[in-house]
């Protein structure tokens, strides 16, 4: 009984406006370092991306370049995960940084604003429809019916930060240099599978001051299928 009422409140939330998203959204993911001698200017771009509406833009901090002499203050090993099975995906010889990664099927340097541009608007053409997605009380998440990619999809929650934050790098090739960040990545948790059929998953606290987002992505770096951010969050 409690199932069955969970699933009839599930379907009643997915088909009441302003809950629910269907329309397919564009998502840029930066991967940079404050380490990166080249990366300032993809970080700032990002910042400007991050008000467009119908966009979502990431920042994904890692840490290969911690050696270099200043350890990013941002970066967790598994942000370099991410960004590692992007490059299998899409048949790169190996990570680089600034690297931006529209809808997970496209890159382009973090810093060329012209190709990124293209890469958003050849997304925003693409074919394809959202599952829907609603957030639940109690720290719930469900997700509509659909047709999911070969294997199902995976569903992933994300806690980032939308404050403007300059943090002053004080080693290693940037030393003496401010670098912009906006939209930080803080959390990354898999929630679990998406097979088609609706689903509702737990999701974590998102943290004060920080902003929850839930991912529907074909496995191990694949397509984005769709995206919604938490209650109260901009557009």
């Amino acid at each position: 009984m409690r199932r069955a009422a969970l699933l009839l409140l599930t379907c009643a939330l997915l088909t009441t406006p302003g809950l629910a998203s269907a329309r397919r959204v564009v998502m840029v993911e930066l991967f940079t370092a404050q380490g990166c001698s080249s990366c300032a200017k993809a970080n700032a771009l990002i910042a400007q991306l991050a008000d467009r509406p119908g966009l979502i833009a990431l920042t994904w901090p890692v840490d290969y370049w911690d050696y270099l002499g200043w350890k990013d203050t941002f970066a967790q090993p598994q942000f370099a995960d991410r960004q590692r099975l992007y490059e299998h995906r899409l048949g790169l010889r190996d990570v680089y940084t600034p690297q931006v990664i529209v809808n997970g099927a496209a890159q382009a340097a973090g810093d060329k604003a012209a190709a990124i541009d293209t890469l958003i608007r050849q997304a925003r053409r693409a074919p394809g429809r959202s599952p829907d997605i609603a957030f639940l009380p109690g720290g719930r998440v469900a997700v509509g019916s659909g047709r999911p990619p070969r294997g199902g999809a995976e569903v992933w929650w994300v806690s980032f930060d939308p404050r403007q934050q300059d943090v002053e790098v004080k080693a290693g090739d940037n030393r003496g240099a401010t670098v912009p960040h906006k939209n930080v990545v803080r959390q990354l948790a898999r929630l679990g599978v998406w097979t088609g059929r609706s689903r509702v998953f737990k999701a974590p606290v998102a943290g004060e001051g920080l902003t929850g987002l839930v991912i529907i992505q074909a496995p191990r770096g694949g397509a984005i299928l769709g995206a919604l951010k938490g209650p109260g969050a901009a557009p």
